[in-house]
Formats: structure tokens, C-alpha cells, sequence
């Protein structure tokens, strides 16, 4: 199932949040030619802070419930997310009772100075829990599309948008894979037969899965998209040992650095990856 929307919503940069600067031609930001792109991935657990596997059992309740430490780790995320050109974030909140009825996306793309957001919705616990992916971007989407990735169980999803103007556009899919290794199979393969074609695309998110799976090796092997550096561990955050948290590119796109954020306000920790852009590829603002 796929829905296709024509742009992100514009955010109205919150007080506070990063100025920034206009790119009249595409290629300025602060008067300075964009030739690379900072990208971040990061599951930020709705805001909720865990430190050990205990927290899973004993603040179990927060998924469900507000706690006034939510909004100040959402703060702490957005000031971190404003020192990139594009974000996606899972495990978002869209306007739930948990999160004080704020869209966690749209709070943090307005903080953190960010023109354009979208999230997407892939489940709904009534009014207690929307559980979401979000992308924040510093160039105007040409398209915006939300895809339903195939399950037993309903409720995960990628955001797919387009960026770039005549000619020549970039490809970003944000992801939230399921636990099961047979579905993200399933999941991986429809994504390979989304991308297939591209030239210029980004896949990330928090995959499940380490480079090493057979899921993640068959879409690795059935595209052109790679993982420049394989051994990033992102979880658990307190004392990281697995690799599940992904930023893949397409080999059109040089990657001139890849590294794990030590930010640990989730259970996951931030991957950052800074892609140099082809000189026909223009990100129009």
C-alpha cells in the first residue's frame, strides 16, 4: 500500500531553534556551497531515557503514559539533530496522551530549525500511543510517499521522499523493520524492488538486523546500495554491541565519513554519515 503526497509540511522555526539560511540557487547554505550532506539516523524511543534492560520492565508504563522527562529528552534530541542537513527518526510519537498529545516530529524539526517535516503513522494504540517514523529535511521534497512494508502484523512501514530538481534526484527511505527474521526478509526484499532502479538513493533506520544477516546481505547483493562501515554499534546505548541501526547509500554517493554519535538519550544510539553529493545532483530549498 503506498500513499503519495506531494510535499513535506513546512515547520515555522521555534524559538530558540537553528537559523537557517536560504539556498536561492540549491547549493548555499550560509553562503557556502553544499557539496556534502550530514545525515542522521536515530530511534529515540519516544524520549524515554533506558539505562540498563531493567528499565524495559520497570518504566514499561512511560510507552503508554506521559512522564515529565519525556519533553526534556526530546529537547535534548532536536539540539542535536541541528547540526544536520537530514534526519530520520523512529520510534516518534505523533500526538498521543504518552507524549502530551505533541507531535514529537514536528516539535523537534521547529526546534531544531528544520523548513520541511513528515511523519508517518504505522500504529494506533488509541488515544495512548501513536507510533511513528519522522523525517526532517533542510530541501524542499518533490514527492513524499508512505509505503505499508508486508507483515504478519500490521504497523511497520518505510517513508520514502524525493529530493532534487531537474534532471537528477535523491532517493531517501526511512525504515522501522520488524523483530522476525523471516518478515524483515519480506520487508527487505520490497524495499530492493524500490530502489532497484535508482541511481541515487539512502536507506535508514533502525533495521533489526546486522550487516551480516542474510536479510541484510540479500539487499545489499540485489541492489547497489552499500554500507561503507559495517561494525557501528548503536545497542543497547549504555554498552553497545550490536550493529542493527543502518545509514546505506547508493555508490554514486562517496562517503567521506561514518561514525556512532555517543548520545545516549534512548536505548539505541545516533548514526551519522556525511555523503559528498554528485555535481549534477542539485537540493533545491
Amino acid at each position: 500500500m503506498i500513499a503519495v503526497r506531494d510535499c513535506l509540511s513546512v515547520a515555522q522555526p521555534a524559538a530558540g531553534g537553528a537559523a537557517v539560511s536560504s539556498r536561492p540557487n540549491g547549493t548555499l547554505l550560509n553562503g557556502a556551497e553544499v557539496t556534502r550532506l550530514r545525515i542522521l539516523s536515530y530511534n529515540v524511543q519516544t524520549g524515554m531515557r533506558t539505562r540498563h534492560f531493567g528499565d524495559y520492565l520497570i518504566r514499561g508504563w512511560q510507552h503508554l503514559v506521559p512522564h515529565p522527562d519525556r519533553p526534556r529528552n526530546i529537547e535534548r534530541v532536536a539540539d542535536l539533530l541541528s547540526e544536520f542537513d537530514l534526519v530520520g527518526l523512529q520510534e516518534v510519537d505523533a500526538g498521543s496522551l504518552r507524549s502530551g498529545f505533541v507531535n514529537q516530529t514536528q516539535f523537534m524539526s521547529e526546534r531544531a530549525g528544520f523548513p520541511y517535516w513528515h511523519d508517518q503513522t504505522n500504529r494506533r494504540i488509541g488515544r495512548f500511543a501513536r507510533h511513528s517514523n519522522g523525517l526532517l529535511s533542510r530541501f524542499r521534497p518533490l514527492r513524499v510517499s508512505e509505503h505499508e512494508l508486508p507483515g504478519m502484523i500490521p504497523g511497520r512501514g518505510a517513508l520514502h521522499i524525493c529530493l532534487g530538481g531537474p534532471g537528477e534526484e535523491l532517493h531517501v527511505l526511512l525504515m522501522h523493520l520488524s523483530l522476525g527474521q523471516r518478515t524483515r526478509m519480506r520487508q527487505l526484499d520490497y524495499v530492493a524492488g524500490l530502489v532497484r532502479e535508482l541511481p541515487h538513493v539512502v536507506v535508514m533506520g533502525d533495521l533489526n538486523c546486522r550487516t551480516d544477516s542474510r536479510e541484510l546481505r540479500h539487499l545489499l547483493d540485489t541492489t547497489s546500495l552499500r554500507e561503507p562501515v559495517s561494525d557501528l554499534f548503536t545497542y543497547p546505548s549504555w554498552s553497545p554491541r550490536r550493529n542493527i541501526d543502518h545509514i546505506l547509500v547508493s555508490d554514486t554517493l562517496a562517503v567521506r565519513r561514518s561514525e556512532v554519535v555517543d548520545y545516549p538519550v534512548s536505548d539505541h544510539l545516533p548514526i551519522m554519515m556525511e555523503v559528498e553529493l554528485p555535481r549534477s545532483l542539485v537540493l533545491v530549498p
